[in-house]
């Protein structure tokens, strides 16, 4: 996981933008005709632009490879106080898919603004959590 903007160690943490950078998605073998780099770049300025009300971070994968470009908007911390929850895009190829996750985020995000319609086309259900491992008990 990569920080593009960093954020303070301590209070409360702005909108956050996890952006999958991995196998499929950020990749111009899945997604030819998408420029993945200045996307990239766009949401890193927005973040500059955002005077800490927003912060975009990459990691590798976050699992819903068909669905690429995937972008996860997490809530800031009050907004979660209040119960939000993390709002997951698919499908975020373009410019204007770009511009509403970022419109949406410089909102206030989850729990606080409501998205644009348009942008409730690209949700996504996150993928399953894996089951943990058991462990064998020897006796």
């Amino acid at each position: 996981m990569t920080w593009i903007r960093p954020l303070a160690a301590h209070g409360p943490r702005p909108c956050t933008l996890v952006v999958c950078r991995g196998c499929c998605c950020g990749t111009v073998r899945k997604n030819p005709g998408t420029d993945h780099a200045a996307q990239l770049a766009r949401l890193q300025a927005a973040a500059d632009a955002s005077d800490g009300r927003l912060a975009v971070r990459t990691v590798d994968c976050l699992g819903p490879c068909a669905q690429a470009n995937v972008i996860v908007v997490q809530p800031t911390t009050e907004a979660r106080r209040r119960g939000a929850r993390a709002a997951w895009f698919g499908w975020v190829l373009d410019d204007t898919a770009t511009d509403e996750v970022i419109d949406w985020a410089l909102a206030g995000g989850p729990g606080t603004a409501t998205p644009p319609p348009a942008l409730d086309l690209h949700r996504i259900e996150p993928p399953a959590p894996e089951p943990a491992k058991r462990r064998s008990r020897r006796r």
